[in-house]
């Protein structure tokens, strides 16, 4: 019996310097639990446009996931129409000087076409003698060489056919503090917002919800154009342009994320876009002319250009 005793000391000693480890090893694995945990959430980072005030207009490349990525195929402008710091405009293919009247008047309209480095880079492109520091393509262009849809250079019309049954994209004029972009189908009640307007064609999203455009796209532009251009709006007034095109002048590694865009895939991206810059959700989303058209230019580079003929093109500038 001394023996047994003895043992059994010697068990409950083991017994509880055990329980004592095994209490040790839960309490560190809560706490490892506990900072993976707060890491699991995406912070935002501490200068994300959409909390900054101060914020005008950002460039940068993103994969179809919307995270930024310095080989991704999505080319991407994010900006605020508030900012005191940007103005803006619309060009379309002219012979003479945006703006001019004839004789009697009248507003001319002698549409000749031109091509996405030509419209960005004529005399026409320019604001109070400044070059514009971003544009993109927009509307389609007739066979009559004139915009097809609702076209609106500083409070002057260029359109065509279909200025009121296709939407348009714009921001409007006045005092910076209450500009405001819009997407919607032909002029605006509020005529403050028929300032800088451009036709496109594809109403993807909507009071923020997405639609599947395909059928009102048909195959072709749907399926095997892919290469887009677009324009969104989010909650919070900002605007995303994006123009998404494995043919782009820069560094592209295409994958499963990173590739052009079908319909489908336009809420992945930009909602992850907004997502990551605090821009708040998406609220109206617009395609421009695809195919042969899209263009995107930026601080002194085309990153993307196609050989078609443009029927407009939104230009932002640096005040």
């Amino acid at each position: 019996m001394v023996k047994f005793d003895y043992y059994l000391k010697i068990d409950k000693s083991v017994l509880y310097l055990l329980k004592l480890s095994i209490a040790a090893i839960f309490l560190g694995l809560i706490s490892g639990c506990e900072n993976l945990l707060a890491n699991s959430f995406v912070k935002p980072p501490l200068n994300c446009p959409g909390k900054n005030t101060n914020f005008s207009l950002e460039f940068f490349q993103t994969n179809n996931q919307g995270k930024k990525y310095a080989k991704g195929i999505n080319h991407v402008i994010i900006l605020n129409p508030e900012s005191p710091e940007l103005d803006f405009k619309v060009n379309v293919g002219l012979s003479h000087q945006l703006y001019a009247k004839d004789a009697k008047g009248k507003l001319r309209q002698e549409y000749l076409p031109k091509q996405f480095h030509e419209l960005i880079a004529d005399e026409n492109s320019r604001l109070l003698g400044k070059k514009p520091i971003v544009a993109i393509n927009a509307d389609y262009i007739g066979t009559d060489n004139r915009p097809q849809g609702l076209n609106i250079s500083r409070g002057l019309e260029y359109s065509g056919l279909f200025k009121n049954k296709r939407s348009s994209f714009g921001i409007s004029g006045g005092n910076p503090s209450q500009r405001k972009a819009t997407i919607d189908t032909g002029k605006r009640r509020d005529n403050r917002l028929n300032y800088n307007l451009v036709g496109g064609n594809g109403r993807f999203n909507s009071h923020g919800q997405f639609k599947d455009i395909c059928h009102a796209l048909g195959e072709f532009a749907c399926k095997v154009e892919t290469n887009r251009s677009l324009a969104a709006i989010t909650s919070k007034g900002y605007v995303i342009l994006l123009v998404n095109d494995a043919k782009a002048h820069s560094q592209i590694e295409l994958s499963d994320h990173n590739q052009e865009l079908l319909p489908y895939q336009f809420e992945q991206v930009l909602t992850g876009i907004a997502r990551n810059n605090c821009l708040g959700k998406i609220q109206e989303g617009i395609l421009f002319d695809g195919g042969m058209s899209p263009g995107l230019f930026y601080h002194n580079k085309i990153y993307v250009e196609n050989p078609g003929p443009i029927g407009s093109v939104f230009l932002i500038y640096k005040k």
